[in-house]
């Protein structure tokens, strides 16, 4: 799976350079270009890659073959090569063309922020359908850049069915083995997703309601997950510590079960061959009955990454549904008239610190009621030698009250529509104008 080809070494330090230009979109001024150079760092301290300096140049025009010129260039190696780096890593996106010319100029490796997400990726993904996504990602995005990285991939040939003629091109030959396998990967996926398919099915026939954490990566959702829902699962203060979409339940004592879903942080910046694999990753959002965007206050760029959540969410097709805020980690986030300002800012928001008991009591109570307040109250009467109905409703069902009778028992009961559609006790619902309707009204007003 490319690990000769693409892996990038984490011997070594590696050296940043970026740009200020307004013909790179989030590099237009130096705030930009700042807050996604920090964020870059961060990337390479999830990989373990160590850094040395950063070196932004100011341009009015962009070198088709070196972004930023071989003078500059030139100067920034030598500067890397004295500080002890062997890497340098650009900020944005580069082609097959200005990688290989970067390299013949400087000497030295040389990879962009997309090499460096698509390599976290490859390393946190879990599940087998992440892991072929994020395959075939890594594979789209080096097919236009085979010139860069050229380094005989028909060593590797076996086990995708290939084979070059006699005197073809080694780079065509690549070429051709890179498309296949993209191809081979995707029927691989076809067949995971159909097996998903059906467990979805299944989920959905276990009548649960759903909440999503989503929000920017490191925002702190998998701590909010480990409070809300008593469990503990990762977390790490590092860039995409959750890849893999995580189910638990909310609360046990609930009926329907209330399940919270942990999925994949988002990002500025995203390489567009990640694009799909986000929304296969992200399509327990697409089923979720609500979202909680989960942002980190303590970040200066917290409204930056609102925007982004909020882009990535539209390019899903999720912001039709019900969302909430969630301000985490107000620890950082001391001055009184601010939060206010915030809250009144952002309707549907709180705010929150992920330690802080009395919050996720607030937090957890606030979810729970919003779903049961979408729910139906029902009031049937079952006769006694029903066992198996009065079984359901115990079973499956919020009671709210229930009274016996000489022939059976009144319940009143509280659901979401569609579930008590599959619970199949239509015919056992009371009508306001039943005789025993008025009975069990005058029973509940005494009690």
């Amino acid at each position: 799976m490319l690990d000769n080809e693409f892996h990038i070494s984490r011997e070594g330090q590696a050296t940043l350079v970026s740009i200020v230009t307004h013909r790179l979109e989030e590099h237009t001024s130096e705030i930009e270009t700042e807050r996604s150079l920090k964020e870059l760092q961060e990337l390479l301290r999830t990989l373990g890659i160590k850094y040395g300096s950063s070196y932004i140049q100011k341009r009015k025009t962009i070198d088709t073959a070196t972004i930023i010129g071989s003078g500059k260039l030139l100067d920034i190696a030598q500067k890397a090569k004295d500080e002890g780096s062997s890497l340098l890593v650009f900020d944005f996106e580069l082609t097959a063309s200005q990688i290989r010319n970067i390299k013949k100029i400087t000497k030295l490796s040389v990879v962009d922020r997309c090499h460096i997400i698509l390599e976290i990726f490859a390393e946190h993904a879990r599940t087998k359908e992440a892991k072929i996504q994020i395959e075939i990602s890594r594979l789209q995005y080096l097919l236009p850049r085979l010139s860069g990285f050229w380094t005989h991939l028909s060593r590797q040939k076996g086990g995708v069915g290939v084979k070059g003629g006699e005197g073809e091109q080694q780079i065509e030959l690549d070429r051709r083995i890179v498309r296949q396998r993209i191809e081979f990967y995707k029927k691989e996926l076809k067949q995971v997703i159909k097996a998903r398919t059906q467990q979805k099915k299944k989920r959905q026939n276990m009548s649960t309601v759903t909440a999503a954490l989503v929000g920017y990566t490191n925002a702190g959702k998998s701590s909010l997950m480990n409070r809300l829902c008593r469990v503990n699962i990762l977390e790490e203060d590092k860039l995409f510590a959750t890849l893999d979409s995580t189910y638990r339940v909310l609360n046990p004592d609930t009926k329907p079960n209330m399940i919270l879903i942990d999925t994949v942080g988002f990002i500025s910046n995203l390489p567009n061959t990640l694009l799909e694999g986000f929304k296969t990753t992200m399509e327990s959002a697409l089923e979720a009955d609500l979202i909680i965007n989960v942002v980190d206050i303590s970040d200066p760029n917290y409204k930056k990454h609102l925007e982004v959540t909020k882009s990535v969410l539209d390019e899903l097709g999720v912001k039709d549904k019900e969302q909430i805020t969630v301000f985490n980690k107000k620890d950082n986030f001391t001055d009184p008239l601010q939060r206010k300002i915030l809250l009144r800012s952002y309707p549907n928001s709180f705010l929150v610190s992920s330690f802080d008991k009395d919050d996720i009591d607030e937090l957890r109570k606030f979810i729970l009621d919003h779903f049961l307040n979408k729910q139906n109250h029902y009031d049937l009467f079952i006769p006694y030698e029903e066992g198996h109905v009065h079984s359901i409703l115990m079973g499956k069902s919020n009671i709210i009250k229930s009274l016996s009778h000489e022939k059976g028992i009144f319940y009143r009961i509280k659901l979401p529509a569609f579930i008590f559609e599959k619970l199949g006790v239509k015919d056992f619902v009371l009508s306001p104008t039943d005789p025993l309707m008025e009975h069990f009204y005058e029973e509940l007003k005494n009690d």
